[in-house]
């Protein structure tokens, strides 16, 4: 099957992999993403807890990000192990293992990473929408259309991972595409807030009082809530973006083991960003980070 030929020259090439230098490589890579794998997945863990005991975000915006954090704990319990798994038997020259494990690998994260880019482009959208419609916003932001769009995103990613075993081709050129619709997609809803949000804050200057409009309160606290998700958004692209040029540079030429070594440091920064987002989500989210405190004192206080 071209596909799993394919896979095959990309993460088990024999003739790449025999040398002592990429052995010792791929060792340390593999020693690192098992160690990215546990923090993944108890970080991610540790959030969907957080999150199911806090009752301040809004339950659609809520679930978009329990989502997330799903997939980045299903990529440190399922991909990462996978990973793992292909460079050890490159290692020791168990080929069947290898072919079985990268193309394991693959589907897995390439069905995780679909799902990443379209629910942070939902969040953008949310965050868009929640500036237009105003009180509107929880009337048309059901919980029920949030389910049914990330059902969705889940069927289109697997559907288009799925069609690699028959054409990877396809799959390449339709995951850039939906790739690219998002990125505009995110940057124009971005756009749109900025230019919106400044708009407001003209008129706010310029008038003493303002009926009707979101108290200065409210526009602080969705301003928290925008940068939190283009943090997001940004360290998403700077963990994949290495991946697609090394990918296109394999594609263009003949692979050597720098090229080899290039592709599986890369897959690591992608698999990095499923350890960091439990960070990130502390960090920039209020509500995240104290329903995270709460959890730790009442693990702290059982285990005394």
């Amino acid at each position: 099957m071209a596909t799993a030929k394919a896979l095959e020259e990309l993460y088990c090439p024999s003739s790449l992999t025999r040398t002592s230098a990429v052995h010792e490589q791929l060792v340390f890579l593999s020693v690192f993403n098992f160690f990215l794998s546990i923090t993944a997945f108890l970080g991610n863990a540790f959030i969907l807890v957080a999150l199911r005991k806090d009752s301040s975000l809004h339950p659609p915006s809520k679930l978009l990000l329990r989502c997330l954090a799903i997939i980045d704990l299903c990529v440190g319990l399922i991909s990462k192990p996978f990973v793992v798994a292909c460079w050890m038997s490159a290692v020791n020259a168990h080929s069947k293992i290898c072919r079985f494990a990268s193309a394991a690998s693959f589907t897995t994260a390439y069905i995780f990473c679909g799902v990443s880019v379209l629910t942070l482009t939902a969040i953008s959208v949310d965050r868009l929408l929640t500036l237009l419609l105003g009180l509107r916003y929880r009337q048309v932001a059901t919980l029920k259309r949030t389910y049914a769009i990330l059902i969705t995103f889940w069927v289109v990613s697997t559907a288009l991972t799925l069609i690699c075993f028959w054409n990877l081709s396809i799959t390449l050129w339709s995951s850039v595409l939906v790739v690219l619709l998002c990125l505009v997609t995110s940057i124009i809803s971005y756009t749109t807030i900025f230019f919106i949000l400044r708009r407001r804050q003209v008129q706010l200057q310029d008038q003493s009082q303002q009926p009707n409009q979101t108290s200065p309160l409210n526009i602080a606290r969705y301003k928290k809530a925008v940068s939190s998700a283009i943090w997001l958004q940004v360290t998403l692209v700077v963990c994949y973006l290495p991946l697609g040029i090394v990918v296109a540079l394999f594609t263009s030429s003949e692979l050597s083991s720098s090229v080899f070594l290039a592709n599986q440091y890369t897959i690591t920064l992608v698999f990095f960003n499923s350890s960091l987002n439990p960070i990130l989500y502390c960090w920039k989210i209020e509500e995240v980070r104290q329903a995270v405190k709460n959890t730790t004192r009442q693990v702290l206080c059982c285990s005394s």
